[in-house]
């Protein structure tokens, strides 16, 4: 094993969609019997990735909900539902990359996080799970209301860890976000899949190409 004892990078994880398996499917199924088209559309409607991101950005899910109950009366019951049951949207962790972040913990590897996130969502869930205590900082938008891919919350990061850009590899599942950050000068991986960040990882002499026996 190579050791990182003194590795220079500092590696930078997303949380939803990397560590963590989100998704309102797995909350709204049992509303539209599984037919995952049928709740897209009502998510389309009601205009949820907008709406959604600006509990990321800080503002109260209650001050959301009843927002959005005023325009859609009639999905009031759904839009509720997304507030009252909101840990039912992640079914846990995503295992294979939960261990690699072990992995590169154990190699002394500093690790940080940077997610969209709405911060009393983030304190409901936080606890749950221990891989959250291996991150040396956590910047969550809906705490410092910035979002990805704004480049003053990955100025914000940069700051906060002491760190400059050149230096932090950040692993995200969004395009926009990836581009913003490589902007500022971060490296970046388009995370995928499991298999495709151990191998970016590997590529970089960060990981083994296989994982830990």
């Amino acid at each position: 094993m190579t050791d990182h004892s003194n590795c220079p990078w500092a590696v930078v994880f997303d949380f939803g969609g990397v560590l963590v398996d989100w998704d309102p499917f797995y909350l709204y199924k049992r509303y539209f019997n599984g037919n995952r088209s049928a709740m897209q559309q009502f998510l389309i409607e009601v205009g949820f990735i907008e709406w959604n991101r600006k509990q990321d950005a800080g503002r109260s899910f209650e001050a959301g909900v009843q927002e959005l109950c005023a325009r859609f009366p009639q999905y009031c019951q759904l839009i509720r539902a997304y507030d009252l049951k909101w840990d039912q949207t992640i079914s846990g962790p995503i295992g294979p990359v939960v261990a690699i972040l072990k992995e590169l913990d154990r190699q002394d590897v500093d690790l940080y996080a940077l997610s969209n996130w709405s911060a009393e969502k983030f304190e409901l869930i936080r606890p749950r799970y221990d891989f959250f205590k291996l991150f040396r900082e956590i910047v969550i938008s809906g705490q410092v209301k910035m979002l990805k891919p704004e480049q003053e919350i990955f100025q914000y990061l940069l700051d906060r860890i002491r760190r400059p850009a050149e230096t932090c590899l950040l692993i995200d599942d969004t395009a926009e976000n990836i581009t913003a950050a490589r902007r500022l000068g971060f490296q970046a991986i388009h995370y995928q899949s499991p298999q495709q960040l151990r191998a970016e990882l590997a590529a970089l002499n960060l990981l083994a190409k296989s994982g830990a026996d």
